[in-house]
């Protein structure tokens, strides 16, 4: 059985207390005002986001469940180096709890209930938490 991601070993860059140091909420907010963005980019390619509310939320469901679900991150995510990973084994949630968590993201109220761990019901739901991404080997 994989060790929870939250209570890993520590590592000389983790906090000396074990516990990893979660993300701010403003960089999560700031991850999903970059993933917005780009959804009002991409949803111009076919629909109306003035006019059309609903062509930037199917966008950013689209996301959620593509690159949160396979890759662990959206590109806002990416920029702003966190990651929304299994609770209990640090990987990818997969596409359909991307799906949830993109669906629930779009309902706002989720986001909004959160936890100990700064975990939304969004995160709960879909049994994940957002991490500091991490660091890439040169």
């Amino acid at each position: 059985m994989a060790a929870n991601p939250v209570n890993k070993q520590r590592k000389s860059n983790d906090p000396p207390n074990g516990e990893i140091e979660l993300p701010t909420l403003g960089r999560r907010f700031g991850a999903l005002a970059i993933d917005w963005a780009l959804c009002l980019l991409v949803a111009n390619l076919y629909g109306e986001p003035t006019r059309d509310g609903w062509s930037p939320v199917v966008a950013l469901i689209f996301i959620y469940t593509v690159f949160a679900g396979f890759f662990a991150q959206t590109p806002g995510m990416a920029l702003t180096r966190i990651a929304v990973v299994d609770v209990d084994r640090g990987g990818p949630i997969g596409p359909l709890r991307g799906l949830l968590r993109g669906l629930l993201i779009c309902l706002v109220l989720p986001m909004l209930v959160l936890d100990g761990r700064r975990r939304g019901l969004h995160d709960r739901l879909a049994r994940s938490i957002v991490l500091p991404a991490p660091k890439k080997n040169p």
